[in-house]
């Protein structure tokens, strides 16, 4: 039997900066021999100015709605996300002040079958996208608070680095009900 798009489970990864969800995107999709999407925002940001509007903001969701679009039909079993529209409305709402309708309408349709929220557990490394090192556990919360409210499945990572990984292997094992 053929796979179809719809038999790929969607996980999505969204943490804090800084917390490894590149990492640990690209290391799940090598585990699991399929294919992630990468934080389409830090393309962005690393090549325009660091002054950006609400308006930005949703290109960019939308650009990285589109390459996940195209990643799914590479995809083997699992999609791997690094980061989605959550983060992209609390940033909105947070240096905005509101979160734009686009967004707002896209959380419930964009459902992902697993999220896995990055702890807080790894070093800061700065880089010239990041700006919020002292404002992680802030973040983390929201996160935790959003998935909450919007009711979505999710498991905390943390652990340092191998071990995050085989802490993100155990949650998608115990949610997916493989070994």
């Amino acid at each position: 039997m053929e796979k179809t798009v719809s038999d790929i489970k969607r996980i999505a990864i969204l943490g804090a900066e800084s917390t490894g969800k590149t990492t640990l995107s690209r290391s799940l999709a090598m585990r699991y021999q399929s294919v992630w999407v990468p934080e389409y925002a830090r393309e962005y940001m690393a090549t325009h100015s660091q002054e950006y509007s609400a308006e930005e903001i949703v290109k960019m969701a939308k650009l990285q709605f589109a390459q996940e679009q195209e990643q799914l039909r590479k995809a083997n079993r699992f999609l791997f996300v690094d980061t989605e529209l959550i983060i992209a409305k609390v940033w909105c709402e947070d240096v905005f002040g509101a979160c734009p309708r686009w967004i707002s309408e896209q959380l419930q349709p964009t459902h992902y079958d697993l999220y896995l929220l990055t702890a807080n557990d790894l070093p800061w490394v700065a880089d010239p996208v990041r700006m919020n090192s002292q404002r992680r556990d802030y973040f983390f919360n929201w996160y935790k608070r959003e998935l909450d409210q919007l009711g979505f499945d999710y498991a905390v990572i943390n652990g340092r680095y191998e071990q995050r990984l085989l802490n993100a292997v155990k949650a998608i094992e115990k949610h997916f009900g493989e070994s």
